[in-house]
């Protein structure tokens, strides 16, 4: 009876210390070495569904309000949430794309058909002077992605003289003749997109020599950006890496694609139609983006231990089954609770190794995969994607804080992930920390430790709601946004933070 009593009291003293058990979180601001581009919080449109047209585009004529053919209601979005970068034309549609047809009075441009997304017919209204005038508009960097697939270099290297030389030449009368006299400053240029894929199907070498070649030609690229590898083609950044670093002043950065599905790319999954298991699933996947930045790292590290060159993540985000009754073609998806988490995750990950990630863009801006915004005629919509990156701006050119995180697991259908996930920066005398407690279920309470300063006040804001397939939809209220949030203030670098289930916060101490 004594030992069952004992064993009794052991079980309960454990269960007491289990459900006290909480993450903990310290970082310390001496050791901020390291800057968050702001370009990590970039995004990409591509000429596919209703990304430009309708999304971004409407033209001047449209009933709907336009600056020069320009959503406004997308313009203003687009300011608050701080966009830094925008990436353009493609994706597969650049490796089609010729640029001279989109310049000119545009009743003269020629059309041609869009055989990667849905096979419709563009009109090339939108072209490198709209785009240019859009990202001067909303305040965003240009990159510009050059045709490498059916393109020429003599096409490439006039692409960048018409854009960015001052000089007297035939490209510059030209674009004078279009009505803009001086050249553009356009920092960012993609060489290629997809070349083991959609962008012509080649092989690392033969990739790796024909950058090599168009890169010598694209002079007037400040920042050149070589066609990295498919999720975890390692091959293809060891080839690409020893190839393009014979000539080191010819590459600036390498692209990497990944995108999350529920399971794997023949299972995308349903976009809101999902439980718990889908949930996990989604999660779990997106974690492998911590494996892929290392692991590419790791091979980027051999040949350029400076760490020099960029590692640009510059297609990310969920890619599930598009909504019924819409072209599949158009990749048209809506977002969720879940979505908020995902890019919350991604953005952690992208912090966390700044010193070799240099950029991301999210796919896509408008309409697309795991868009930011959504419109429908002459309505919009933020998703919950959007109040993400509205709530991450802080860490825009911020420097680094390593977070060492101590946390518990959350599992489910055979599979974990860690309750919490985090990343954190210091700018102007505030330290800005962005967490995700990725359990469905239970709220997660995590200690926070601040050394190397003295902070006496705290603020935060929330991105949750009661079930984790909410999402915001045309001609009803949101349900999903950013909220304010109760933080007790610190005492002695310390404090407490009750994270709820399935939420994205942001805490800031100054």
């Amino acid at each position: 009876m004594l030992k069952l009593r004992i064993t009794l009291a052991a079980i309960l003293l454990f269960a007491v210390s289990v459900s006290f058990a909480q993450s903990t979180l310290t970082l310390h601001t001496d050791q901020a070495e390291t800057k968050i581009n702001k370009e990590i919080y970039g995004h990409f449109a591509e000429h596919l569904g209703r990304c430009i047209y309708g999304g971004i585009y409407v033209g001047e004529n449209s009933d709907i309000s336009n600056t020069r053919g320009f959503r406004d209601d997308v313009i203003v979005a687009l300011q608050e949430m701080d966009i830094p970068v925008l990436r353009w034309p493609g994706g597969c549609f650049g490796d089609t794309y010729h640029w001279k047809d989109g310049i000119g009075p545009k009743d003269e441009r020629p059309s041609m058909v869009n055989i990667h997304w849905g096979g419709v017919t563009e009109d090339n209204s939108f072209g490198t002077h709209e785009f240019l005038d859009f990202c001067d508009i909303i305040g965003a960097e240009p990159y510009i992605n050059i045709n490498v697939g059916s393109g020429t270099v003599r096409e490439a290297s006039e692409w960048v003289e018409y854009v960015t030389s001052s000089n007297v030449s035939p490209m510059t009368d030209l674009r004078k003749k279009n009505g803009r006299e001086e050249p553009w400053d356009v920092k960012y240029w993609g060489i290629g997109n997809e070349n083991w894929g959609c962008g012509g199907n080649m092989t690392p070498e033969y990739y790796s020599d024909l950058y090599n070649r168009f890169a010598s030609y694209c002079g007037g690229a400040e920042y050149k950006i070589a066609g990295g590898p498919n999720i975890a083609d390692y091959n293809w950044m060891e080839v690409l890496m020893q190839k393009t670093m014979r000539h080191p002043h010819l590459v600036q950065g390498v692209s990497l694609h990944a995108y999350t599905f529920t399971t794997s790319w023949e299972d995308k999954g349903h976009a809101t139609d999902f439980g718990e298991k889908e949930w996990i699933s989604v999660l779990n996947n997106t974690l492998n983006m911590e494996t892929l930045v290392n692991r590419h790292s790791t091979i980027m590290d051999k040949y350029d231990p400076n760490k020099r060159v960029g590692l640009i993540v510059d297609e990310w985000g969920n890619w599930f089954n598009v909504e019924e009754g819409t072209n599949p073609g158009f990749l048209y998806q809506q977002n969720t609770l879940r979505d908020a988490l995902v890019a919350g995750i991604n953005l952690n990950i992208f912090n966390n190794h700044a010193d070799r990630v240099k950029m991301s863009n999210i796919a896509q801006t408008v309409n697309v995969l795991q868009s930011v915004i959504l419109t429908k005629e002459d309505e919009m919509v933020l998703t919950p994607t959007y109040y993400v990156f509205k709530m991450y701006s802080v860490h825009q050119d911020a420097m680094l804080l390593p977070a060492n995180l101590k946390t518990g697991k959350y599992e489910a259908d055979g599979k974990s992930v860690p309750n919490v996930h985090a990343s954190a920066s210091t700018k102007d005398g505030v330290v800005s920390i962005t967490l995700c407690n990725l359990n469905p279920n239970e709220s997660e309470s995590i200690e926070i430790e601040v050394t190397g300063d003295d902070f006496s006040s705290a603020n935060g804001q929330i991105i949750t709601s009661d079930k984790m397939n909410n999402y915001n939809d045309f001609g009803r209220q949101e349900t999903v946004s950013l909220k304010d949030f109760d933080v007790a203030k610190p005492k002695n670098g310390k404090l407490t933070v009750e994270l709820p289930s399935k939420s994205v916060v942001l805490v800031q101490l100054q």
